[in-house]
């Protein structure tokens, strides 16, 4: 039977996935999305499922997410996912997140992601997995209208604002710190009271570096002309000297 080349996936805001103010959290949203990632893939049989007895899997790279509105509470809505390119080493993958009853989108998200061997953690070149299956599978048609992740600059002089310890429940099943664990740290960086008064609008996160349990985070940030925040993350690491860039990220607040 012939499959779509993109896919649509039913989910709902748990309410043990919501904040304060009954909406979804952006960790928990970006999670679904993986999921959604996941589901297309292994349908096609470029997945985990048929990666991980080989030594290989996905990581990812790059995620954009431009939020419209959080969906709410008890809120059924679907994630559709497709790829739109791929290269020697990089794929790019898309998402759209709506609502059930009137289909209206809550987001959207643009993804960048790479193949490791789970043994070396090098690269390996998708096209060569499976005959360059995926190929069959890239939809240059379908539309995105959210920008592409952009470059995240920083000054030297960013300031540290928070350190925390990596622990068990950060670690994923690649054995590194999990991509969704770097956001919620993120977004931890602002309290309560700030999000009573504002909303993330768009979200922008690029995976430099791996970090392992037992690393210890630092975090800088600093505001740019435009009002956007733009964040560093640092990796200690007992045994190494001064401290490794593993991720940078852009936040848009209105």
């Amino acid at each position: 039977m012939e499959i779509s080349k993109a896919g649509s996936y039913p989910f709902r805001a748990e309410p043990f996935h919501c904040d304060f103010d009954s909406r979804l959290f952006l960790g928990h949203l970006g999670n679904y999305m993986l999921n959604a990632a996941e589901y297309h893939s292994n349908d096609r049989g470029f997945g985990v499922t048929y990666l991980y007895p080989r030594h290989l899997t996905w990581v990812l790279s790059r995620l954009a997410i431009e939020v419209n509105e959080m969906p709410a509470c008890f809120t059924p809505f679907h994630i559709e996912t497709w790829v739109e390119s791929a290269m020697r080493y990089f794929t790019n993958r898309n998402f759209v997140i709506s609502g059930d009853e009137d289909g209206r989108p809550f987001a959207y998200g643009r993804s960048v992601w790479a193949m490791i061997d789970t043994d070396t953690r090098q690269p390996v070149d998708i096209l060569k997995i499976r005959d360059g299956l995926l190929l069959s599978y890239i939809d240059k048609e379908k539309a995105c209208p959210i920008a592409k992740s952009s470059r995240v600059t920083m000054t030297p002089d960013a300031p540290e604002v928070r350190a925390i310890d990596t622990n068990y429940s950060d670690v994923d099943l690649n054995g590194h710190i999990n991509s969704i664990k770097y956001i919620e740290h993120i977004v931890d960086l602002w309290d309560v009271a700030w999000y009573k008064e504002h909303r993330i609008q768009r979200f922008e996160i690029a995976y430099v570096a791996e970090s392992h349990q037992g690393d210890r985070l630092h975090f800088f940030r600093e505001q740019t002309p435009e009002g956007e925040y733009c964040v560093r993350i640092m990796r200690e690491t007992l045994g190494e000297e001064g401290l490794t860039e593993v991720v940078r990220s852009k936040v848009k607040f209105v």
